[in-house]
């Protein structure tokens, strides 16, 4: 273990330029930081010094590889990295001994990114608490010695501990926080170092350049350096003294961005009890935690009190500190190095904090000098949201009327939306990325618009019954009455992949239905959605309601958006299964409608007829193969096989190319099988498939139920109590007899259009057009009713009767 007292970052070199021998600094920060980074900062530079020959501001310079990182998702390349533990991380709630399971699972992230090849510092808190704890005992342990033998065991009871100096127990506690530290990172084969600085080590060019010296020695060697201020000698901090250009040494805010800075470190992690930074009092209804903040934004922060333990503590969370971290993370900001300030002490995050911040997930307030062009997600939401019951509110024929404007456009913009999608493809097939199956759906035609157009109009004339429509009237009581109506149901988040013909299928379904949109593309096909989505918002603009579809072409990832649990109240997945899976998984308080497999089953009967049984197989596997509707395994009755029919199903299957898995069962019949599958779960999305034998009708539907995702099964058969069976105990979102699985699909379904086909057991089931997208809300109209009117003692009785149900639809009530 190395411990150096009082050594600092880089000093100043004894060749220094002559020229510059004699100069000193002196910076005025009363206006820093400055809102435009680009701009020249308004600092008043009387001076530069120089040491190893490069020139040294006493504010930092950018560093030598380049600036901060502008977005969470360039945090993934960092490579040096400070992480600063505030006091409230590493100690317990009563301040007094360290939070072992906390810091434990700390150092193992840290140790994991440090065998990746990283290179991690830690500044930290914790020895004056963990000194405390040392010198209670010992105290304690002493007046009890004392008093028994003095006083006897009964006073024992009446001890009182002195107020500890809070120096004293910083020298009690250090070399106990050190050895917990080393016997932690041992448990990972990771070597550290113990590094004590004060602020007056600072001031001393010789001893800057050891440290730095120090610091990249041990970097070098695959050590993690432990850096702290040595508390046990710190002089009370000099007000404004930073002023003079330097930031103060004060606390291990300011020691990690300084640190951060002078090491030219990639990214600092400052770790407190907070969540990160608000625009006002976190305790405050409305108060929001600042995903990005960027320089010249202090104004729309307000600030608390002290953290809670510490000699300096994080001073500057908005939520319980002053504004001192926000001045270091600036000061580090400016330096060249980027900043996250987040909740290290949260017991469901605490296990992943670092490695999420590292991985460029949404955790904490990231300090960015980039500040977008467009509005935030979370702006985009908002926006949506707010527009969305304007939208809600307006007359059915007006909701009808964008739709049939955004079918009109659809068809009036053919040549601008093919050559962006022309663009798309070209793209694509240069880059290489896309399979078949991703490119055939990313190709849009002149007939698949004018099919889209076809549908849209369906929508349109579907939405003149949608919002508002009355589902149950109630006479409650006397002159009180019930109604139950549709309502939209808020923010919809749609997120598909390399199909741009979503887009306006969804933004017609929304309008139709009164619900506000987020749509997240794939970057593949980025020029066609962005067209899509101006023609749908120009439809929009006929009634005023232009940003209930916004169209989010930021950086997020698909995991952020699925955390906005409080802005998004249903989240609709479209592409491929492992997309939906990724969404189910990592959407927190935020329903996801949709399906994660498409693995369906076409059942043939023994008594199918040999045409029907062709024509269906055929369809189900060949038209689509990459639809979710497509067949994957075909079930044949033992009976079938080595007859007339399963040769001539087998040779279809060959001249359509059709790759063939054998099931198990299917193999044991065979001589020479086709390769065995290695699951019989398996959603191919192309030309192959699964061919399984199975017994009976009672084997076929047991089957299904197994292996297949409750999408879309089939049966064919001429035996019609043998279908009914099937149909009645097949427990699939669709289940069809004698017809191509391929029917499942909402436009055929005649709903003119689907925002996905779910498996889900309770809302929607199936293919989701227009109904799928509303849910109900009770009005209840009276005169003067109170529930004590129909108590016992009360002078009214319940009816509940049953009234007949209005299909007009006024607009007042469409409101949500």
């Amino acid at each position: 273990m190395a411990i150096l007292h009082g050594a600092a970052l880089p000093g100043a070199c004894p060749s220094s330029p002559p020229a510059c021998s004699s100069l000193s600094a002196a910076v005025d920060t009363s206006t820093y930081p400055h809102s435009n980074p680009s701009a020249a900062p308004p600092f008043r530079l009387a001076a530069v010094r120089y040491w190893s020959n490069v020139p040294f501001l006493t504010v930092p310079l950018a560093r030598a590889h380049g600036k901060s990182f502008a977005h969470r998702g360039e945090l993934r390349q960092a490579k040096r990295i400070v992480v600063k533990l505030g006091s409230a991380v590493v100690t317990r709630g009563d301040e007094c001994g360290l939070a072992l399971g906390r810091l434990a699972s700390i150092v193992e992230q840290v140790a994991m990114l440090q065998n990746q090849g990283r290179e991690m510092m830690i500044v930290t808190s914790g020895a004056v608490a963990f000194g405390k704890q040392r010198l209670r005992h010992e105290i304690l342990l002493s007046q009890s010695v004392r008093q028994a033998l003095h006083s006897g065991q009964n006073q024992l009871k009446d001890m009182s501990l002195p107020v500890l100096e809070a120096r004293a127990c910083a020298a009690a506690g250090q070399s106990g926080l050190m050895a917990l530290y080393e016997a932690m990172f041992t448990q990972y084969s990771t070597c550290t170092a113990q590094i004590l600085v004060t602020n007056l080590d600072f001031h001393d060019d010789q001893k800057r350049r050891n440290l730095n010296s120090t610091l990249h020695e041990l970097l070098r060697m695959n050590i993690v350096p432990i850096i702290n201020t040595n508390d046990a000698v710190v002089p009370p901090p000099e007000p404004n003294s930073d002023l003079q250009g330097v930031i103060s040494i004060k606390d291990n805010d300011s020691l990690a961005a300084r640190l951060a800075v002078e090491m030219r470190a990639d990214l600092l992690i400052a770790l407190s009890d907070v969540e990160g930074l608000y625009d006002r009092p976190p305790g405050s209804d409305d108060a929001k935690l600042l995903d990005t903040f960027y320089p010249g934004d202090q104004h729309s922060i307000t600030y608390g009190t002290k953290s809670r333990v510490g000699i300096g503590g994080m001073e500057a969370k908005v939520t319980t500190s002053t504004a001192a971290c926000v001045k270091s993370a600036l000061w580090a900001l400016q330096g060249g190095t980027s900043v996250v300030i987040a909740n290290g002490t949260h017991p469901k995050v605490t296990g992943h904090v670092i490695t999420d911040i590292v991985e460029g997930k949404k955790v904490g307030t990231f300090f960015s000098e980039v500040k977008p062009a467009g509005p935030t997600v979370e702006q985009q939401t908002e926006m949506a949201r707010a527009a969305g019951r304007t939208l809600a509110s307006l007359h059915p024929d007006q909701r009808s009327e964008i739709i049939c404007s955004l079918a009109d456009l659809l068809t009036e913009r053919k040549e601008d939306i093919l050559a962006a999608n022309k663009k798309d493809m070209e793209l694509a097939v240069t880059a290489g990325r896309l399979s078949p199956s991703m490119l055939k759906r990313l190709s849009l035609s002149s007939a698949k618009l004018n099919s889209l157009a076809i549908g849209l109009r369906q929508i349109a004339v579907s939405s003149l019954d949608s919002v508002g429509r009355v589902l149950r009237r109630t006479r409650v009581a006397n002159n009180l009455e019930l109604e139950q109506i549709t309502v939209p149901i808020g923010v919809l988040l749609v997120i598909f992949e390399s199909r741009p013909d979503c887009l306006p299928q969804v933004s017609a379904l929304a309008i139709a239905s009164g619900n506000a949109l987020l749509l997240k593309g794939g970057k593949e096909a980025a020029n066609t959605n962005h067209i899509l989505h101006e023609l749908a918002q120009e439809a929009l603009s006929l009634h005023g309601v232009k940003d209930a579809i916004q169209l989010v072409s930021t950086r997020e990832d698909v995991e952020d958006l699925c955390r906005l649990e409080k802005m998004i109240d249903l989240i609709i997945p479209r592409g491929s299964s492992q997309l939906v899976r990724d969404i189910q998984r990592a959407a927190r308080g935020i329903p996801v409608l949709g399906h994660s497999e498409g693995i369906c089953h076409v059942y043939i009967d023994i008594d199918g007829s040999i045409d029907k049984v062709i024509k269906i197989v055929r369809d189900s596997k060949c038209d689509y193969p990459a639809a979710c509707n497509a067949m994957e395994t075909l079930l044949i009755h033992r009976d079938i096989l080595r007859t007339p029919l399963f040769d001539q199903i087998i040779d279809m299957l060959r001249t359509e190319r059709v790759k063939i898995h054998a099931g198990p069962r299917f193999a044991s019949y065979l001589t020479f099988s086709p390769s065995e599958v290695k699951s019989l779960r398996t959603e191919y999305g192309d030309l192959e498939c699964c061919i399984e034998v199975v017994d009976s009708l009672q084997d076929a539907i047991d089957h299904i139920h197994k292996y297949g995702s409750s999408h879309t099964d089939v049966i064919v058969t001429e035996n019609e109590e043998t279908a009914e069976h099937f149909l009645q105990q097949l427990d699939s979102a669709c289940v069809f007899w004698n017809a191509s699985s391929r029917f499942a699909d909402g436009y055929r379904f005649g709903l003119g259009a689907e925002v996905g086909i779910s498996t889900a057991r309770i809302h929607a089931r199936g293919p989701v057009g227009l109904e799928g997208l509303l849910t109900t809300k009770w009005v209840l109209r009276g005169d003067g009713h109170a529930v004590a009117d129909f108590s016992e003692q009360g002078s009214m009785k319940y009816l509940h009767e049953n009234l007949p149900v209005s299909h007009t639809i006024p607009s007042q009530r469409t409101s949500n």
